[in-house]
């Protein structure tokens, strides 16, 4: 919000004067013209062709055309006449011709001021005429609408077939601690206009409804925001909405579909700014000026009467000015009368001082070599400083360094290790300098609770498939028979294993028959293989004859793995802000090494879980990580030692307070076949599955690793 929004509506720019204040020694507006001044003598007003001609009658031909300038709210137009009196008789006079009202007519010393005021803003031209100033106003244009207020339409009423309404109206305190008044439209396509009438804030919805319980004014005092109060009402077919802040504010207003948001935040004052506001440029209330060879003073004058600014111009200001401006910030003005004139200025709350830019830095200059000497003059005093955190020696070298000292040449300081004190002599100036400086810098480090967790998963599966085959030829036996023989009545089978005995002459097995495992393997040997230690099972069969004497046997064996698992590790650290923190779990591995004298010595290799992390907290409440993660275990046993799994990440990233991030992770899919065989035996249909193996391997392992920093308030419970 612009401070001097306010006189938008009630500028005087000096024009007032002649409706309400008479000047000293003057009657009716005037003063007796002396002999070699010249005089206004009459002034006519007509219209012709649908325009406006204001005919000014003088005592003396005008040498160029008079000054002007403009403003818009309320419509005025001014023309300045030096040298010149009012003869008229009269101060002001009625007109409505066409846009303009009336006329006023103002005289300050030998300076005379000619203002129109108009129903609205128009162009117009003027012309000299002998003794005659003609100023013509051109006729508005068809279907313009006339006396329109000055709103800004946020957006523009669109035709409904239904009478639309608010739904609801919600109040919530920003981050930053701004207001946001939320209106819940029942159509993104509803009117709204936007305007700033004294020091509240009025919107107004068009052709809207505003059911029975929305009519309600809201106290929002105790939200601590510029805004105090809100008040929704109907205004016939319309709704009003009256947002009261207080202070120093400024507004933003957008729509999101449905959601109409107002946004009125504070803003901090700025001395050395001419309008305040948060927003880069000018922002001054827009005015036109129209001067050939005026002096520059009367021009500041103008600036002055428009801003109702106190401007105070240093003697030394002069010479003439041409300017001629069209509807420009008056702030973007002055700073052009400035710089065309060489001039600067100073702003102290609501008065300017304008002077030579050299004049105001010799005065600022003479200004701080006099604080310096009276500086010198002050009688130093003494003060002690009792630090919490901060260590009185290190700080003792910071405030005393020569390159960026803080003591004045009479300053000295002294610290005490014992109670962690400091003791300043300075001057009083210099010492509350200085009891900032250690209120801001004697404060606890905040601290991070860091949470890592190191997801391993394995899914894994394993085929394989083998046979033996294998024969015997004991030799002299006759007869033969397949899987069995019969003796006695007997049946013996072999499985797996062969039948011992003592044959007679007749051919038959005498004695007590034994089973013994057939372990001939001449024939084929290609069992299954074993998988991560499993023996795989197997399964035999023995042909052989009747008589024993001839074997036949085939082994088959199979093993199959189907193995899942899930490894969480989760190692905490707390840590203070910008302090690298460790935390390691693991073993050491020993192994043997040989030294050049041949001597054999044990050392130690570690296959641990380490996390090494540096946090740090950003202002807007983030944490920024300094991350390493090895996580290391113990692998298979080689001949030259141990192998170590190794998996290690270093990496920096930010993260939200509280927030989970995954930093890393690794994937790895791995499948294999593997077929050991008898050529060209093993490659015919079905039997050939008797001389070859079969492996199948299928294995998926991932790695994931999640860090959730926390930060910790001063009662050291986590946010």
């Amino acid at each position: 919000m612009n401070p001097f929004g306010k006189i938008a509506g009630q500028l005087i720019l000096g024009l007032a004067l002649a409706c309400l204040t008479p000047f000293a020694g003057a009657q009716n507006g005037q003063l007796a013209p002396a002999a070699d001044q010249n005089s206004i003598e009459s002034l006519q007003v007509s219209q012709r062709g649908g325009n406006t001609i204001v005919k000014l009658m003088l005592k003396q031909p005008l040498a160029a055309l008079p000054g002007s300038f403009s403003i818009a709210n309320p419509a005025r137009l001014a023309f300045d006449f030096p040298g010149t009196v009012n003869g008229l008789g009269r101060a002001s006079q009625q007109v409505n011709e066409g846009e303009l009202s009336s006329v006023n007519i103002v005289q300050v010393g030998d300076r005379t001021r000619l203002v129109l005021n108009l129903r609205r803003t128009m162009p117009f031209e003027t012309r000299l005429e002998g003794q005659a100033l003609f100023i013509s106003f051109a006729s508005p244009s068809a279907g313009e609408e006339k006396g329109a207020a000055q709103v800004a339409h946020f957006a523009e009423l669109k035709p409904q077939e239904v009478v639309q309404s608010l739904r609801d109206v919600t109040f919530h305190r920003g981050k930053t601690g701004e207001a946001r008044v939320v209106v819940d439209l029942s159509d993104a396509n509803i009117g709204i206009d936007i305007r700033q009438q004294g020091g509240k804030l009025v919107v107004d919805f068009k052709k809207t409804g505003l059911p029975e319980k929305l009519r309600r004014r809201l106290d929002v005092t105790d939200f601590a925001t510029p805004v105090t109060s809100i008040d929704t009402s109907t205004q016939g077919e319309n709704v009003r909405m009256v947002i009261t802040p207080q202070g120093l504010w400024e507004h933003n207003a957008y729509q999101s579909d449905n959601q109409f948001v107002i946004e009125v935040k504070s803003l901090v004052p700025d001395p050395n700014r001419l309008v305040q506001g948060s927003r880069a440029g000018y922002q001054g209330e827009k005015l036109s000026l129209n001067f050939q060879n005026v002096e520059v003073r009367a021009v500041l004058q103008v600036v002055a009467d428009f801003t109702n600014l106190n401007i105070i111009t240093s003697d030394t200001v002069g010479g003439n000015l041409t300017l001629r401006l069209k509807d420009v910030p008056w702030d973007q003005a002055l700073d052009i009368i400035l710089q065309a004139k060489g001039l600067d200025m100073r702003k102290t709350g609501n008065v300017i001082l304008i002077a030579p830019r050299e004049e105001l830095a010799a005065r600022e200059k003479s200004m701080l070599e006099s604080k310096q000497q009276i500086a010198n003059l002050e009688l130093p005093q003494t003060e002690s400083f009792a630090l919490s955190y901060q260590k009185a020696d290190l700080l003792k070298n910071t405030l005393s360094d020569k390159n960026n000292t803080m003591l004045s040449k009479q300053g000295a300081i002294v610290s005490d290790a014992e109670t962690n004190t400091l003791f300043v002599q300075d001057i009083p100036s210099r010492l509350e300098k200085i009891r900032e400086f250690i209120h801001k810098v004697d404060v606890g480090a905040r601290q991070v609770l860091i949470e890592a967790r190191i997801v391993e998963a394995d899914d894994g599966f394993s085929q394989s498939l083998g046979a033996r085959l294998g024969y015997n030829d004991l030799g002299g036996i006759n007869g033969g028979g397949v899987g069995n023989s019969v003796s006695g009545g007997k049946v013996f089978g072999s499985v797996g294993g062969s039948m011992q005995g003592v044959l007679d002459t007749t051919g038959q097995i005498t004695g007590t028959p034994t089973v013994t495992a057939i372990n001939n393997t001449q024939f084929v040997n290609m069992p299954a293989s074993v998988i991560n230690g499993v023996v795989p099972g197997s399964f035999a069969v023995s042909l052989f004859t009747s008589g024993l004497s001839k074997f036949i046997n085939l082994e088959l064996s199979a093993l199959e793995s189907d193995t899942r698992g899930k490894i969480i590790s989760s190692p905490r650290v707390v840590t203070a802000d910008k302090v690298k923190a460790i935390i390691e779990q693991g073993t050491q591995i020993p192994y043997q090494s040989s030294t050049s004298s041949g001597a054999t010595s044990v050392s130690f290799v570690k296959a641990s879980l380490i996390l090494q992390v540096t946090p740090q907290i950003t202002p807007s409440g983030a944490v920024i990580l300094d991350l390493e993660v090895n996580n290391d275990s113990q692998g298979v046993t080689l001949p030259a030692g141990v192998a170590i799994n190794t998996k290690h990440i270093k990496t920096k990233v930010s993260v939200e307070n509280g927030g989970t991030v995954m930093i890393g992770g690794i994937f790895m899919d791995t499948e294999r076949d593997d077929v050991s065989k008898v050529p060209f035996l093993g490659d015919v249909p079905i039997l050939g599955n008797l001389f070859k193996t079969t492996s199948k391997v299928a294995a998926k392992t991932e790695l994931m690793i999640f860090v959730t920093p926390r930060v910790m308030d001063d009662r050291l419970s986590v946010k």
